[in-house]
């Protein structure tokens, strides 16, 4: 066994690697060492969302980060990592349903725009009216004509989001089709996740060129210098809530924001998962 340095054993010494070793099967010295490197990046981040957070509550500022990507990329985890120990009366996460009878006959846009934050405040979206750039065309929820109008539209929309002082984020999770696969056998097969396996994720595999497609054209027509997308990698699902924070913190100009943390140096969080 290699040596140990001083530093990794005064880590290995804390509560938390003692549970760490106590609480998982076959729990190797190199992967506890990566988890609570994992877990000590996280919590420097969270308190810099902490200040990120206040700065917008007294400036009054109007925050909207998008969180897109295939099903079961991470997104629901990483919003859950991102706001973890944020004031839950200062922001709010949006995971609209599929919309009504009567937001049917809507302006697609209105019940989005419904959803947008007061002055102050962020809002968070699990998914957004880029459902209909991606999600809906390919699994046959909405015309061709909807389809063409929305895209043709959602520029001009986002502008006028952007000049009238939000600030908009927005953020993909790229998977692998071999990772959405082990995915999803995971949620099936968890007595407290096979709720969320549905309909759409059941044709998702079938239709992973389709998704490509479209993403493709999303990605070509709606990257914008005003809001572009950011792509994150995300079959490692820790890697990507940590650069998906990283990029929050880098976009929105708060003036207590400590450069030094943001700009850290990548951490190995490939193994323990």
């Amino acid at each position: 066994m290699d040596k140990i340095s001083e530093k990794n054993l005064e880590i290995l010494n804390k509560k938390k690697a003692i549970m760490e070793f106590i609480s998982r099967d076959n729990v190797s010295i190199n992967k506890v060492l990566k988890f609570l490197k994992y877990e000590s990046r996280l919590k420097s981040l969270q308190e810099e969302l902490i200040k990120l957070q206040k700065w917008v509550e007294l400036n009054k500022e109007k925050v909207v980060i998008i969180f897109e990507g295939r099903d079961a990329a991470g997104k629901g985890g990483a919003i859950r990592r991102t706001t973890e120990h944020m004031n839950p009366r200062e922001f709010r996460v949006v995971a609209l349903p599929k919309p009504t009878e009567e937001e049917k006959g809507q302006w697609y846009f209105q019940r989005y725009i419904n959803q947008l934050p007061q002055e102050g405040k962020i809002v968070f979206f699990d998914r957004s009216w880029y459902n209909r750039a991606i999600v809906e065309p390919v699994n046959g929820f909405c015309t061709d004509e909807e389809y063409s109008i929305f895209m043709n539209q959602v520029n001009e929309f986002e502008r006028m989001l952007t000049e009238s002082g939000i600030r908009l984020i927005k953020l993909y999770f790229s998977i692998t089709k071999d990772e959405q696969i082990k995915r999803f056998e995971e949620i099936k097969t968890s007595p407290i996740k096979k709720w969320k396996f549905s309909d759409v994720d059941k044709r998702a595999i079938e239709l992973w060129d389709k998704y490509t497609s479209y993403k493709e054209k999303m990605f070509e027509k709606t990257t914008t210098d005003l809001a572009p997308w950011i792509v994150i990698q995300a079959n490692r699902k820790t890697k990507a809530r940590i650069e998906a924070m990283e990029h929050i913190l880098d976009k929105i100009p708060y003036d207590t924001k400590d450069q030094s943390i943001i700009d850290h140096i990548e951490i190995e969080v490939n193994s323990w998962e």
